[in-house]
């Protein structure tokens, strides 16, 4: 199934008309209280617009790479429409899609990583891919769940010589939770490797205690924080730094908390761009730095609601988060400075999801 030209057209007139609105009048859809709290990375950020929207699909965590053959290649995750929104947590894939550049349409090439059934670490879903060239090889790190619920989310990865395969997967999770009453008890997932200024690999994860999810109420129960584990390797065996969690906004009050973490060196300065969670508000992006990867500056904001930059029809009924960029996720130029950002969000032509992306000219 490929994304047409026409579609692509169709998408980016609508974009560019997004991005003339927000030149007219940027605060009609800006929450006026985070106003002065934008990074210099939010403020250059171009909308683009939707891609990857697929009529029988989901479309989420859009993870892009360019490939020797010059083009851009993402793996992303998703799920059959027919399982509604939350299908991510017990049927979703991981599929590879190609383009000949970013202001060209997509291709969905194949499937890479599917559910392999009862037995397995990563039975009944795939999702959270995030692919890396390390070396000469290619490291597709994800998430699976062996039951259908959050308490088996396990980080493992996939590895190939090519871009296309064929890949190799763990056997077993590269990174398991904590012990009961542990803060990551929980589970291990939205993986985020760096190498670090050590050379060593460097895997950031979220996590969450069990107790907590369990006993909380409320619409968000659980405080998610981040970890960090350290291996000589990309395949691990991963350490975990001993003074987790290394992000932790829980004690801001209000249940405030973060996901979906994605970590890069610049300029020899580690960076974080992630999902806001109530830090700021539930539709805005964060942004941190950090001189050694471990204490990380408080955020700012690194992208607005996509209501600022788009207007799109009113929210079907079915679609509770409909206008957030969840997910973010960054390609970057030989230098590792960000030049596009892939979200994922609700809605689009199928009422489903689908990749949002902006070109970054900071």
């Amino acid at each position: 199934m490929s994304y047409t030209r026409k579609d692509f057209i169709h998408t980016l007139s609508f974009s560019l008309a997004g991005a003339l609105l927000q030149q007219r009048a940027p605060l009609w859809a800006k929450d006026k209280s985070i106003i002065g709290s934008e990074s210099a990375f939010c403020k250059k950020l171009v909308p683009i617009g939707r891609a990857l929207e697929l009529p029988d699909y989901y479309v989420w965590c859009n993870s892009p790479i360019i490939a020797p053959d010059g083009k851009t290649h993402v793996f992303f995750s998703r799920w059959k429409k027919s399982l509604g929104m939350s299908g991510w947590i017990n049927g979703s894939e991981i599929a590879h899609a190609v383009a000949e550049a970013l202001d060209q349409p997509f291709e969905v090439l194949q499937t890479v990583l599917a559910p392999r059934g009862a037995g397995y670490w990563d039975a009944t879903t795939c999702h959270n891919p995030l692919i890396k060239k390390i070396d000469d090889k290619y490291y597709l790190f994800y998430m699976g769940n062996a039951n259908g619920k959050t308490n088996t989310k396990r980080i493992g990865l996939a590895i190939a010589d090519s871009i296309f395969g064929p890949w190799k997967r763990s056997d077993a999770p590269i990174l398991l939770p904590g012990a009961e009453g542990a803060w990551d008890d929980h589970c291990t997932t939205n993986p985020a490797w760096v190498k670090g200024e050590d050379g060593n690999s460097w895997l950031y994860y979220k996590s969450w205690n069990t107790k907590d999810y369990e006993t909380a109420k409320g619409a968000i129960r659980g405080n998610r924080k981040y970890g960090l584990a350290f291996a000589d390797q990309p395949e691990g065996p991963y350490k975990k730094y001993e003074h987790n969690p290394v992000i932790d906004f829980s004690s801001k009050g209000a249940n405030r908390q973060f996901e979906d973490a994605f970590v890069w060196r610049e300029g020899g300065t580690y960076k974080m761009i992630a999902r806001d969670m109530g830090v700021f508000n539930h539709d805005v992006g964060l942004i941190m730095e950090s001189q050694d990867g471990v204490h990380w500056s408080e955020p700012q904001i690194a992208y607005q609601a996509l209501s600022y930059y788009v207007h799109e029809p009113p929210a079907p009924a079915h679609l509770k988060r409909y206008g957030r960029l969840e997910r973010p996720m960054l390609l970057l130029d030989d230098n590792s400075k960000p030049t596009w950002l892939f979200g994922a969000s609700q809605g689009g032509k199928y009422e489903t999801s689908s990749a949002f992306i902006f070109k970054c000219e900071y």
